[in-house]
């Protein structure tokens, strides 16, 4: 190929590299966007089966990011719909609102066990973890170990696949954020701190969606970069990037289809490649310490069996998290719930049972049909489902789904981060291109800056703040009170 020794070279075709490349359209950069996978949206893509469309992990539409915001609304625009934020915990048997109601919690825990809740509480707050190095020990210092058994300890342990004293506060602290057991009961009774700015008010209660799914709006992006000047590569990896002086002087791509080889020779490189596969595609190879420390990252996979099942309406929830370690599944989507355009027949409706495992585990090598199986099987115990109006099913595999963050992850990722310095054209991105565990508009912010970065100005994508993108959370200010 006879390419143009100012183009950018973007790896990967997700949220955060489509992004890229749509913020590189826009300026008359010229992009070619690699994609291994042959359908755009990454881990937000969305897939289909027979006319049902169903989400990767559940993407919401939803953000603080002024950016984001405009960039969402100037692609997708009217086609948004609105959609209301419904989920609940089911955990020994019963369901519990989330975010948590007080008089469904007591209702459910029961007189005793909401005493010693409280007791639990009331004692980590008089003898606290001094260090809070794990997961187990930031929740607890802030809800009591009661309730970081109940509600914490056997979702989190699922969707990792280790025990929560190994999973390292940082995760904890990125995602739960600022709250404590006085704040979501508070919150859980009355919704506010009683006109107190600043403070955590609720969760969102809505969010907006495209009707077709998450893919819907990167198919978008993707056929913006194109109208654009741009160039998309679907089903092409990039097997080897070549460099030579601390610049990134070739990128070596293979089709799918066909194994052919193509070389292209960028001004930059932004890439969104997970970490640990980025360094070991470096030629010449970094040095022993950098390989190694790519050898000691890891990840978390995950698969969603989804089930097609004859019933119109079977339970308000978008998704709902399953707590009780008796079932396997960790996580239940309603897609029918998130938009009804995901259902060709009103009539019908489907699930996407969640399966968080480790590529080549006993869950991962399961056959289609005995996934299809066991999710009947659960549906029917947790009483969602009755197996007999399951009249089809498929299963998709995900692979690098999170992150994770274990007790060597961070010296690991500071040793590929002071060595991926040296290189003066070559930026990582989002998610698993920078080894942190963000949302959908985060990557996407740190998309926006690495494009900024090409015009001259200096953001360091390392330290990106996430609390400017954590969605979840409203503040509780004059404007926002309800």
């Amino acid at each position: 190929m006879s390419d143009s020794p100012s183009r950018v070279i973007v790896i990967g075709a997700g949220p955060a590299g489509l992004t890229a490349s749509v913020e590189l359209g826009r300026r008359g950069i010229p992009v070619t966007v690699l994609e291994k996978d042959a359908l755009v949206g990454g881990i937000a893509r969305t897939e289909s089966y027979k006319g049902y469309h169903f989400d990767i992990g559940g993407h919401r539409f939803f953000t603080k990011i002024p950016e984001v915001d405009r960039f969402w609304h100037e692609l997708l625009g009217a086609e948004f719909i609105t959609r209301p934020r419904v989920s609940r915990i089911f955990y020994q048997g019963r369901f519990y609102d989330y975010p948590l109601r007080a008089l469904n919690a007591l209702s459910n825990l029961g007189l005793f066990t909401s005493i010693s809740v409280v007791g639990s509480y009331v004692w980590s707050q008089v003898f606290p973890y001094r260090r809070e190095d794990t997961f187990e020990e930031w929740v607890s210092n802030r809800f009591g170990k009661k309730l970081y058994r109940i509600f914490f300890k056997t979702y989190t342990e699922k969707v990792w696949g280790i025990p929560c004293s190994e999973i390292r506060a940082e995760w904890a602290a990125q995602r739960i954020k600022d709250l404590n057991l006085p704040v979501a009961v508070w919150n859980a009774l009355f919704g506010t701190w009683g006109g107190r700015q600043g403070v955590v008010q609720t969760l969102i209660e809505q969010f907006e969606y495209p009707p077709l799914g998450p893919g819907q709006m990167w198919r978008k992006a993707a056929e913006f970069t194109v109208a654009h000047g741009g160039d998309v590569r679907m089903a092409t990896d990039a097997v080897r990037l070549r460099h030579a002086g601390g610049r990134v002087t070739e990128v070596v791509t293979r089709r799918d289809r066909d194994g052919i080889e193509e070389t292209f020779h960028p001004s930059d490189v932004i890439t969104s490649m997970p970490l640990a596969e980025l360094v070991r595609k470096l030629d010449p190879p970094p040095p022993p310490h950098v390989l190694s420390a790519a050898s000691g990252l890891s990840y978390r996979d995950f698969l969603t069996a989804v089930l097609i099942v004859r019933q119109p309406d079977l339970f308000p929830d978008n998704w709902i998290y399953i707590h009780s370690p008796e079932v396997r599944v960790g996580r239940i989507q309603n897609f029918k719930n998130w938009s009804p355009s995901m259902v060709p027949d009103a009539s019908m409706s489907s699930l996407g049972l969640e399966y968080f495992c480790n590529e080549g585990d006993d869950v991962w090598n399961m056959t289609d049909e005995a996934l299809l199986a066991l999710g009947r099987k659960e549906m029917a115990e947790i009483g969602l489902v009755n197996p007999a109006d399951v009249v089809d099913g498929t299963v998709v595999r995900q692979v690098k789904a999170y992150p994770v963050y274990n007790a060597t992850y961070a010296g690991h990722v500071q040793t590929i981060r002071d060595y991926l310095a040296t290189f003066g054209n070559l930026q990582t991105i989002g998610r698993n291109g920078l080894h942190k565990y963000n949302n959908q508009d985060h990557s996407m912010l740190t998309a926006m800056l690495a494009v900024g970065n090409l015009r001259g100005e200096r953001h360091d994508l390392w330290e990106v703040n996430t609390e400017r993108s954590y969605h979840e959370e409203v503040q509780a200010t004059p404007a926002t009170k309800r």
